[in-house]
């Protein structure tokens, strides 16, 4: 498949990504009476990959995330050539998803700017401090690549990929969403970045280094855990 249908594939998964689940986060999560609550955001999550992963891992490998892709590098699943023109399209697909998530929360009276940005400190959902948001993003983004990477090893059964992953970041945010509001994808963190500003926007960083030292240990890691002995 030529690089440009593959980045394509990624822009369009991400912009799923960002629009599904920050998207269930302010539109549904606390509407009155029937909102989907933590679970339900937890479960958008999971379902954009799921639903990706079925549609598009065929065409690109279905990353939608820049930790992911390095850390299937650092696997030695991915082409290093091909990192940046990945990165690129997974950033503009949630820039785009963000803006278009934007228009459509502030159509609503009294809708007061948020769109789910990631965040520790006096931004965590629950007050959670730096060192607390540093863990829960490397060791949660460190256990996401080992899921990927087992669970599409060859050896892995055949066609359950999808799942694994989808539940597995299901997981991944019933877990670590009242810590940072869940990152483990520095393009989901930039899109609502940008288009909130502020904290959120300054905190950015944060999400970029902390999902990609998570990944790239993940990577390294399962190259020696999944080599098969002789």
């Amino acid at each position: 498949m030529s690089l440009t249908k593959r980045i394509a594939a990624e822009f369009i998964g991400t912009f799923w990504l960002v629009l599904g689940g920050c998207g269930s986060a302010v539109l549904a999560a606390g509407f009155p009476d029937v909102g989907i609550g933590l679970l339900g955001v937890a479960l958008a999550f999971g379902l954009t990959v799921l639903t990706m992963a079925f549609a598009i891992g065929h065409i690109s490998g279905c990353h939608l995330n820049p930790a992911v892709s390095l850390g299937l590098w650092a696997g030695g699943r991915f082409k290093g050539a091909d990192l940046l023109p990945y990165i690129a399209a997974q950033v503009a697909g949630a820039v785009v998803a963000a803006l278009i998530l934007y228009q459509i929360a502030s159509g609503q009276d009294g809708y007061a700017g948020g769109l789910a940005s990631n965040g520790y400190g006096e931004h965590s959902p629950g007050g959670y401090s730096y060192m607390s948001g540093l863990l829960i993003e490397v060791v949660m983004t460190f256990m996401f690549l080992i899921i990927i990477l087992g669970s599409t090893d060859e050896r892995a059964p055949k066609g359950l990929a999808p799942v694994a992953i989808g539940l597995g970041l299901t997981l991944i945010h019933l877990i670590s969403i009242p810590v940072t509001n869940t990152s483990v994808n520095p393009a989901r963190s930039t899109g609502p970045a940008l288009i909130e500003g502020g904290i959120a926007l300054k905190q950015l960083w944060f999400f970029w280094v902390m999902p990609i030292i998570g990944a790239l240990l993940a990577g390294f890691a399962y190259k020696w855990l999944g080599k098969a002995e002789k």
